[in-house]
């Protein structure tokens, strides 16, 4: 054997040697590529399927919530209703009293009043000395 054949038995070997080295290593980026486009499609499907899941979660919270908010106003509007109805009893029944005792009417009042200011003088007196 010449050197001129082993020289280019040993050149057809490494250019061998090389395309196999390039054909695999294609074949791992094709096979990597492939993996990944797989993981991804699966992460999506998940997504989709936990999107699906939570989706009707979220309309049935949102549901609840719009109920109580209409519930609550509906139940401060009926309590606002009851105050003003027993406000405005309260105020007739002071108004028949008034007119049907004036006399005990004044009194009451001057009490309340003499009372009040008592207070007053009281609760002044306690901050000046502090």
């Amino acid at each position: 054997m010449s050197i001129q054949n082993a020289t280019q038995k040993a050149a057809d070997t490494a250019h061998q040697v090389a395309d196999d080295v390039l054909s695999t290593a294609s074949d791992a980026v094709k096979s990597t590529r492939s993996a990944a486009n797989n993981s991804l499609d699966k992460a999506e499907q998940g997504v989709r399927r936990v999107r699906e899941e939570v989706d009707p979660m979220i309309d049935d919270l949102a549901a609840r919530a719009q109920d109580l908010a209409s519930r609550s106003i509906s139940y401060c509007a009926e309590a606002s209703e009851r105050a003003r109805r027993q406000l405005n009893q309260a105020a007739d029944v002071t108004t028949r009293y008034v007119a049907d005792q004036p006399g005990k009417s004044l009194l009451l009042a001057a009490a309340a009043g003499a009372a009040l200011a008592a207070a007053m003088m009281m609760s002044r007196r306690r901050s000046d000395r502090y």
